[in-house]
């Protein structure tokens, strides 16, 4: 018996409707920004890419990390640290957005450090038809250095309850510089991560 879908596959599904509507051909970079609930989302984003016919390339920030020692340089639980010093940018573009954006064989990398392990990565050199999607979550994708790098923005929106500490000190520092509501594709509102919901940026 087939099971119907639930309610967070098919917001999943409509969305990527909308996106195909605008974006038909060529490669397509959605992020998906938040400090919350990121990797859940995008995965469910990719089946339903997936599901459309779509070939599907999934990454996330948290591969893309820094040395525990830069991270950690204005101490374990700094607010400025998480923001500035975690991620890293360059590295980012320079192996996976830059050349995926280039479609054609460029190869691309959709990790570069193991933090648990803190190491670098075995390179791993990918590639994907011309008309690919890259589905990329992680925190602070609206950032100065990477806004305007990826075609589709979703911003997720949850209580923030039981983050860390520095966690909510960088989202702050994040919300001032970068106002990420107003500059997304899209607002989703996670409160319950089974029922996501469209928000609006003039919305209170």
């Amino acid at each position: 018996m087939v099971q119907p879908p639930d309610a967070a596959s098919e917001f999943a599904d409509a969305l990527v409707g909308e996106i195909r509507h605008k974006y038909k051909l060529g490669r397509v970079i959605v992020g998906i920004d938040g400090v919350e609930g990121t990797a859940p989302f995008a995965d469910e984003l990719g089946r339903a890419f997936t599901r459309a016919g779509s070939t599907v390339v999934r990454a996330s920030l948290d591969d893309f990390q820094r040395p525990r020692a830069a991270r950690e340089l204005r101490g374990e639980h700094s607010p400025e640290g998480y923001y500035f010093d975690r991620y890293d940018l360059s590295t980012l573009k320079r192996v996976l957005i830059e050349p995926f954006r280039m479609a054609g064989s460029t190869g691309f990398q959709t990790a570069s450090f193991d933090a648990a392990r803190d190491v670098d990565r075995e390179s791993k050199w990918l590639t994907a038809p011309a008309d690919a999607v890259l589905v990329l979550d992680g925190p602070f994708l609206q950032r100065p250095g990477l806004r305007g790098q990826l075609t589709f923005t979703a911003y997720l929106e949850g209580s923030r309850f039981g983050l860390a500490p520095e966690v909510i000190g960088a989202d702050d520092l994040y919300q001032a510089e970068a106002s990420p509501r107003f500059g997304a594709s899209a607002i989703v509102e996670i409160a319950d991560p089974q029922h996501p919901r469209r928000s609006f940026a003039d919305s209170c």
